[in-house]
């Protein structure tokens, strides 16, 4: 979700420079720097890089300066001005006072002097810094898209690495479950014959046992994740926060077999597996 745009214009009259910066964020929070004679644009402004960039923490300055000024970038109050020159002269008299810097003192008297930022000319050329916002954020969709082509092939790669972990698991099961047997019975069998024991009992009792150590169910789960994972993946629409949810339920799957496998080979893999889910888990924010 990161990304960056910058546009340009420039004629006779106007430089325009708009720029667009774009981090990570769960929605879309919006720090727009807007001059003074467009402030009534930031709604259009909004609704343009909401259609435009949909979420992350997005920052857009826009910078509009006039090349030639037909008339002063400020108003000056000429009847306040004298209006001060009276006042302080006669106070200064009253008071026995010298009359000294009293322009400077005048200038930075209140209304005397204000800025001239709104005027028609600028309100008239607003349509030409709206296709300079537009192509700063084109641009800035299209960094994101390199970003996201990249990040793609990434998360590809984590998911093979998960699938591969998973076919070891198939593979390594059938032995857990006959290395558990074999335990279970070396453990039990001279106790058996020594000591008087319902048989039916422990078979029953084996066999929850076993019911518990079973993480079959858990391994099918942990497939489907997996293929549904890769088919939002291709999903050309934003899909971040779904494939964030998907994540959790393949994490909450690989916890449970590592738990329940009671086995050291399946639990490295299990090792192996949470680390590769970690690398997935810090790119959500990175997806739409």
């Amino acid at each position: 979700m990161t990304g960056y745009g910058m546009a340009d214009y420039e004629d006779d009259k106007w430089r325009i420079h708009v720029e667009v910066k774009t981090l990570n964020s769960k929605f879309l929070d919006l720090v727009l720097k807007l001059p003074k004679q467009f402030s009534d644009k930031e709604l259009e402004v909004r609704n343009l890089i909401s259609d435009r960039l949909v979420r992350g923490k997005v920052s857009l300055t826009i910078e509009v300066n006039e090349k030639k000024f037909g008339q002063l970038p400020v108003a000056i109050n000429k009847e306040l001005f004298h209006a001060y020159v009276k006042e302080y002269i006669t106070l200064a008299k009253e008071a026995d006072l010298p009359v000294t810097d009293i322009f400077k003192l005048i200038l930075q008297s209140p209304n005397v002097i204000s800025n001239q930022t709104e005027s028609v000319e600028g309100q008239a050329d607003w349509h030409i810094v709206r296709k300079v916002v537009e192509q700063a954020l084109d641009r800035c969709s299209e960094f994101r898209e390199a970003e996201g082509a990249s990040l793609y092939a990434k998360l590809q790669g984590n998911v093979q690495v998960l699938n591969d972990g998973l076919a070891d698991i198939r593979v390594h099961e059938p032995n857990r479950k006959s290395r558990i047997r074999e335990r279970i019975r070396g453990h039990f069998s001279d106790w058996l014959e020594e000591n008087n024991f319902d048989q039916n009992r422990f078979e029953q009792e084996l066999i929850y046992y076993f019911e518990k150590l079973d993480i079959t169910e858990e391994i099918v789960r942990l497939e489907t994740h997996l293929n549904y994972f890769e088919l939002v993946l291709q999903s050309e629409q934003d899909q971040g926060k779904k494939l964030g949810f998907i994540s959790q339920e393949i994490g909450r799957e690989i916890n449970t077999i590592g738990s329940k496998a009671n086995d050291v080979v399946i639990q490295k893999i299990v090792i192996q597996m949470k680390d590769e889910l970690e690398k997935i888990k810090e790119q959500m924010l990175n997806i739409l």
